[in-house]
């Protein structure tokens, strides 16, 4: 399909992280966007904000006439949308060109040169961390994020169209659209088992986004994963690696070794050694297209992060509040190392919402015993998304195998009266569902209290 035919682009579930970076998209080079979602969010505020008609009923009557022409009209739909769907089966069923966003993030970038993250974990910093990079070193790129920048707020970065940054996901497979020019993979932990079966099918996935990669491409790999590429990783032997890590006034401070040279005295804000490695990464990416590393540095040490990734709400002497996106045991891990790190002394209290009832079902052990290392942990019950119900799975399940004499289920209502009964010095809000709602009403709460 060639994009320049259309004129018209209607999304359905526009409010979703990567739908809404392409409406963006779409909407800066001149198309006319709308779309329907679910519920009104802080998205879809900020689309309709630009301009966006966004409605909220799945019926067809909503949508624009201008919508209507099947030869100028894009239609453009999220995997997590059901197939009952009455404005997708209508599009489907009277001749428009209905893609997945995946496909379209595929279109748009195979004339470009590609630079894609992919990976179980840590792809949402990594792109915003490499993104940011090679804006700053004035780089003519499009940047498709899957959270909103700190430093741009927004889940675009726009600088010109010869280059393209993306976030690679593995979900419905939908990395297999893309075609990059180089490439990195940070994590292959099981995950999505709702859509792999087994933890061996999504290996194999990885195996055959590595054989997208145009010819002489490049593909970087953690080290340690069982594929064949540049290797990254901290203080090992990797192709290249991180070294003299230090901590000074909450910032690390380290060397990149590169097959090449040595890079020293980096700065970078974000806490945690799984943000190090993202760090590293993006900027191993960054040379490798050939950007200089004293741009680089610059570029690093003004980077402010993403929201809901390790995002401090509340930073003071007697309180600290994070809000996390964490939803994977292994996200789990790495946020209390980085909290551990940085107040290695204070009691830390842990408000989980689980993400979907596979997820909770396929991980329910390597949850407890993540969670079992917070000093408290309140548990939330699970955020549905897209799925039904499973017998048996529940909150409560999951509270019974976790190893913490202070553990309690609790209710969205109840939250904020809980957590003021804590006497925690460091609080964690953790989770992909509809958890980051609550954060600005328990940041409030919090300030007042202190």
């Amino acid at each position: 399909m060639n994009l320049s035919t259309v004129n018209n682009v209607f999304f359905i579930g526009i409010g979703g992280i990567g739908m809404s970076a392409l409406a963006r998209y779409f909407k800066s080079v001149g198309k006319a966007v709308s779309g329907y979602d679910k519920t009104p969010s802080e998205i879809t505020s900020t689309l309709e904000d630009l301009g966006i008609v966004i409605h909220f009923k799945d019926d067809v009557q909503f949508v624009e006439k201008i919508y209507n022409n099947t030869n100028e009209t894009l239609v453009v739909y999220t995997p997590a949308i059901p197939k009952t769907h009455s404005q997708l089966n209508y599009f489907m069923s009277h001749g428009f060109n209905v893609m997945k966003r995946s496909q379209v993030l595929g279109l748009i970038t195979e004339n470009t040169f590609c630079l894609a993250v992919a990976g179980t974990h840590g792809k949402t910093t990594t792109t915003s961390i490499l993104g940011h990079l090679l804006y700053q070193s004035n780089v003519k790129l499009t940047a498709f994020l899957g959270g909103i920048s700190e430093n741009y707020n927004s889940n675009l970065i726009l600088n010109g169209d010869e280059i393209s940054v993306v976030e690679a996901d593995e979900f419905d497979r939908s990395f297999l659209t893309l075609s990059p020019n180089l490439a990195c993979i940070t994590s292959m932990d099981a995950d999505h088992l709702d859509i792999y079966g087994d933890a061996s099918e999504l290996k194999k996935s990885f195996e055959d986004f590595s054989k997208r990669i145009k010819p002489n491409g490049t593909l970087f790999v953690k080290n340690g994963l069982p594929l064949k590429g540049v290797t990254y990783g901290i203080e090992d032997d990797a192709d290249y690696t991180i070294q003299n890590i230090k901590i000074e006034n909450g910032v690390y401070v380290f060397d990149i070794k590169t097959p090449k040279t040595v890079i020293p005295n980096l700065n970078f804000n974000l806490p945690g050694r799984h943000n190090l490695s993202n760090a590293l990464i993006a900027m191993a990416m960054a040379m490798e297209y050939g950007v200089s590393p004293q741009k680089l540095a610059s570029a690093l040490a003004s980077y402010k992060g993403v929201k809901r990734r390790f995002t401090y709400q509340i930073k003071t002497d007697n309180l600290v509040f994070i809000d996390d996106y964490a939803h994977h045991p292994e996200e789990i891990k790495a946020v209390h190392g980085a909290v551990r790190e940085m107040y290695p002394d204070k009691k830390v209290l842990a408000v989980f919402q689980p993400h979907l009832f596979t997820r909770t079902r396929d991980f329910i052990d390597e949850f407890a015993e993540s969670l079992s290392q917070f000093d408290e942990v309140l548990l939330l019950d699970i955020y549905p998304a897209r799925e039904l119900p499973i017998a048996g799975v529940t909150s409560s399940w999951l509270l019974d195998k976790i190893n913490n004499d202070c553990k309690q289920l609790v209710s969205k209502q109840d939250l904020i009266s809980k957590i003021h009964k804590s006497t925690a010095q460091v609080i964690l809000t953790l989770g992909a569902g509809d958890i980051g709602e609550e954060v600005q009403h328990i940041k409030k709460q919090l300030s007042v209290a202190s």
